[in-house]
């Protein structure tokens, strides 16, 4: 009984897998690159400005120098996330066999600010093997966060803590069909690693319960870049879903317990239309549309290793499509400035209050960015960008349930006030 007992908080645990990331909506990183940092990511699939296009559209390496091009970028993420408690019940304590005893547990405080600072590394390399044909390769974290709340916070018992770190390799062909249309494809290999630790509410103690899991898992991504005109530029692009089957173990200490467990996530695809125009010498303006088919998160269905039966009961999320715009200006100042600008909106996949959790505190964003490129020399350029991300206030009323999801055993109910501040490098050479 206390195995069956002690996993049916699974769902919460694989939660961390949503963990609510600083750029993108959802559990998405946005900044697989430094340069777009400046102009809130607007246009991105259309830029093609140095070797970072490969995980934005993989057909703008036929715009790049001939010879090689390296991009080596980051950005160092600083992201608030304060809870405040309107009316969470408490958590009764619950025998090994599921039981109440009559007592709870004590609601607990705020949890103080549950963000903290991470940086983003990214990498790129393209070559020109003809003036039609490239190749390049892509390193990026395209999920990753960490969300850290205190031991007496009041949704201890929804998620306290979670960390998830994901690196996508991803080798890339592009091709210049001719002056009007380049296509460009790409595989992407990804492995995901992930942690997350909640209090479960058998006994007075509340001890701490530890899921660790990881997985690899294959995807693709294709893009299309037209040339109507001189000055204007237009791509297309889209990133396939990547499943992961994730195996890994749940330890709860206290209980002597370390018990196998799988579950499986799915990422979600994503189309995106960008413009870039040249208005003059001097004048660029970017803009985009993308959609994410957040809806393929529906709910997690943990089960045992061994038996592969239902370990608890399912992790609802009912994530919703979204779609994200963009618009960017970059001002030609010098032979060596380039000064940008953007604002962005994107929506969150979040539908309702009773589907925000702990790890996933996500809502409706607006970016604000600035930046410039400096040009070293004939071969190096510097990308310096900074953005401050605001999020919609938003409210939740997250309930925990028994494993049959019958009985509610507490509501976690409470405001989420979060924003971030992005600040990015990235170093561009051509040999």
């Amino acid at each position: 009984m206390t195995h069956r007992l002690t996993l049916r908080l699974l769902p919460g645990l694989i939660g961390l897998a949503f963990a609510g990331s600083a750029s993108a909506s959802g559990f998405q990183l946005q900044n697989q690159n430094a340069a777009g940092t400046s102009v809130a990511y607007a246009g991105a699939a259309a830029v093609a400005e140095d070797a970072s296009t490969i995980y934005f559209n993989p057909a703008g390496m036929t715009y790049l120098p001939m010879g090689h091009s390296i991009s080596l970028g980051a950005t160092a993420i600083q992201r608030s996330v304060r809870f405040s408690n309107t009316g969470t019940s408490p958590m009764p304590v619950l025998t090994a066999a599921g039981a109440p005893t009559g007592l709870f547990h004590p609601v607990g405080s705020n949890g103080g600010n549950g963000g903290g600072t991470s940086v983003v590394p990214a990498f790129y390399y393209s070559y020109a093997i003809t003036p039609a044909l490239r190749a390049g390769v892509g390193v990026s974290v395209t999920y990753g966060s960490e969300t850290e709340y205190k031991d007496n916070f009041a949704g201890r018992f929804s998620g306290k803590y979670t960390s998830i770190h994901q690196i996508n390799l991803n080798p890339s062909i592009a091709y210049k069909v001719n002056d009007l249309l380049s296509v460009g494809f790409g595989v992407n290999f990804a492995k995901s690693e992930i942690e997350f630790r909640q209090h479960t509410p058998i006994s007075l103690a509340g001890p701490e319960a530890k899921l660790k899991g990881d997985d690899t898992a294959w995807g693709w991504n294709v893009g299309v870049m037209l040339q109507p005109t001189e000055q204007t530029r237009v791509g297309l692009t889209y990133r396939s879903k990547i499943k992961f089957d994730l195996e890994g173990n749940l330890q709860i200490p206290a209980f002597g317990r370390n018990n196998d467990i799988e579950a499986s996530l799915e990422t979600p695809d994503n189309f995106s239309l960008a413009v870039s125009h040249k208005l003059n010498d001097r004048w660029e303006l970017l803009a985009d549309a993308t959609w994410t088919g957040w809806s393929s998160v529906g709910a997690l269905i943990p089960v045992f290793a061994d038996t592969k039966g239902r370990a608890t009961a399912p992790l609802r999320y009912n994530f919703e499509d979204t779609w994200r715009f963009g618009l960017g200006v970059k001002h030609q100042l010098n032979d060596a400035w380039n000064l940008r600008a953007g604002v962005a909106y994107d929506e969150s996949p979040v539908p309702d209050s009773k589907h925000r959790t702990m790890t996933v505190p996500d809502s409706d964003r607006t970016w604000l960015a600035f930046g410039a490129r400096w040009k070293v020399n004939q071969n190096a350029s510097l990308d310096f960008g900074y953005a401050r991300i605001f999020f919609k206030d938003a409210d939740t009323a997250r309930t925990v349930t028994n494993t049959t999801e019958a009985v509610t055993l507490q509501t976690v109910r409470g405001k989420f006030k979060t924003h971030a501040n992005l600040y990015s490098v990235q170093l561009n050479y051509n040999f």
